[in-house]
């Protein structure tokens, strides 16, 4: 019976074992394995993703998802999300990796990883340039009378709600809310510096108030896979390696506006 009962237990290790061998334990395997990855991306936030109207998306991280993909001798693959559902999707295994202007924060933190930060990139204001004297401070903008617009979800709309509570909040799409601020719809919106600079360099009007004086510090990164250790460490060296060769910065100098361009 002894016999058995072993013969039995090294036979279910055995299965066990091949079982595992079968699965990727790492999206890492797994991308190689299967020559795609899986990239959850809102396409609504230039300039790091966006949509255009062929069906195809460009953007800082839309290169960077591409280079990734080269490293591992894979294609994209890119799934659509938006700010609402990003991290349901994230959960749900629906991608590898999430990408495009995605900020750090310990909500997200308590449920997947990030990568090692791509750049410091806190939130400021969006206004009319006329109007920059006025929007100068947290206390200025925090008035009944001020029209603040943001898109909904993701972390502009969580600052404006904890620190701008009696001004008027207001939903938009991010592709067309900047027109908003030009048509005097509205009258500011808070965004990453990041996003305010290539607004004010493509739509003379608009202005970056204070763009390297954050009104809240803020990180841009990559997310991943809750415990996956060995795709983070990858994602790592080779977001390390980009910027160590310059690559990385020569595609966000494609973009990125910078203060006095």
């Amino acid at each position: 019976m002894k016999l058995q009962t072993r013969a039995l237990t090294a036979l279910l290790l055995g299965l066990s074992g091949l079982a595992q061998a079968e699965q990727p334990s790492s999206h890492l395997d797994k991308v190689q394995q299967s020559g795609e990855l899986t990239v959850c991306t809102t396409g609504d936030y230039k300039p790091y993703t966006f949509l255009r109207t062929d069906g195809d998306y460009e953007g800082i991280d839309i290169s960077m998802a591409r280079s990734l993909a080269q490293s591992l001798g894979a294609k994209v693959t890119w799934v659509p999300t938006t700010w609402k559902t990003l991290m349901p999707d994230f959960q749900a295994g629906k991608c590898d990796i999430a990408m495009g202007g995605i900020s750090v924060t310990l909500e997200r933190q308590k449920k997947a990883f990030f990568s090692n930060p791509l750049d410091v990139d806190g939130k400021i204001p969006l206004v009319r340039c006329e109007e920059q004297a006025k929007y100068q401070t947290v206390e200025q903008i925090n008035q009944p009378s001020v029209r603040l617009i943001e898109p909904a979800g993701g972390t502009n709309e969580a600052f404006a709600r904890a620190h701008l509570p009696k001004a008027q909040l207001a939903f938009h799409d991010n592709n067309t809310i900047f027109q908003q601020l030009l048509d005097k719809k509205a009258d500011v919106m808070i965004t990453d510096s990041s996003e305010a600079l290539y607004q004010q360099k493509r739509l003379p009007g608009l202005c970056a108030v204070n763009p390297a004086h954050y009104m809240q510090y803020g990180e841009k990164a990559y997310l991943l896979p809750r415990d996956d250790v060995a795709w983070k460490s990858y994602v790592d060296q080779w977001l390390h390696l980009s910027k160590a060769t310059g690559a990385y910065q020569k595609i966000q100098g494609e973009w990125l506006a910078m203060p006095g361009e």
